[in-house]
């Protein structure tokens, strides 16, 4: 068995006195790909928080059993980025670099190698010399993620990757998540859309309230997602993908259309 990278027993999250999460149990081990779904609240900013270092526990422990806390590489969402600077793809990638690099450094021929790399990584190496607010929505998302492995992480998270983009760019940016995850990256990928985790991540874990986690086939059936949204939900397989219907419109859930997300 795999030492964890990360260990959550019993955790409660939450902010002051209020829980979000409790009894939370994870493991997170080199190569997961869990992909962590749930309603709007239910708590998957906060376990991402949780998982950066950047909340405490209120109750229970969070372990790292090789000694050390993983080093994370986070991809936010795109719409969070600020894009009022003039920075070029290069400038944002070798952001990734810093902690890395250490206090008061500037990148040398090492890093901006590094850097060549990881956009070379997301097919992204010939827009280097662009600048960030020029890109589609699917290229700079391409370009956070090369920030992110930048920093030589051992786990990817990525929160709403696919948020605002349409189908082709969405599928190009989950496709590359896999490829990085079929080279050894450990990913937890954050999404309100159900069918994103449904044919992508082979460990899914729903929250509300606390976490419930397994295999795809195991977590995402029709009693459960029903019992979730409060309204009935039907897990069906066409073609070999997975197809959730009866969901609540974007925004309320699981996303896409009512009748099929």
């Amino acid at each position: 068995m795999k030492t964890p990278l990360v260990e959550f027993r019993r955790v409660r999250l939450g902010y002051g006195r209020h829980t979000v999460l409790s009894d939370l149990d994870l493991r997170l081990v080199q190569g997961d790909y869990v992909g962590l779904v749930g309603p709007n609240g239910a708590g998957k900013t906060t376990l991402l928080r949780a998982l950066l270092g950047n909340l405490r526990a209120l109750n229970g422990e969070i372990l790292y059993p090789r000694g050390q806390r993983p080093r994370f590489g986070y991809v936010p969402q795109r719409e969070g980025v600020d894009e009022i600077f003039p920075f070029s793809v290069e400038d944002v990638t070798l952001m990734g670099r810093y902690p890395r690099m250490g206090l008061c450094r500037r990148p040398n021929r090492s890093d901006r190698e590094h850097a060549l790399h990881c956009l070379e990584r997301v097919g992204m190496a010939e827009h280097r010399h662009r600048t960030l607010r020029d890109l589609s929505g699917g290229q700079k998302q391409r370009v956070l993620m090369a920030r992110a492995l930048a920093g030589e992480p051992e786990v990817l998270l990525l929160d709403e990757p696919t948020t605002g983009m349409d189908l082709a760019s969405e599928e190009d940016t989950l496709h590359l998540i896999g490829d990085l995850h079929e080279q050894g990256m450990t990913v937890v990928m954050v999404t309100h859309l159900l069918y994103l985790v449904a044919n992508h991540a082979p460990t899914v874990g729903i929250l509300n309230r606390g976490l419930t986690l397994g295999p795809v086939g195991q977590v995402l059936n029709d009693e459960r997602l029903s019992a979730l949204y409060g309204r009935p939900v039907k897990v069906l397989e066409v073609e070999g993908r997975r197809i959730v219907t009866g969901c609540p419109p974007t925004g309320g859930g699981c996303g896409g259309e009512a009748t099929a997300c």
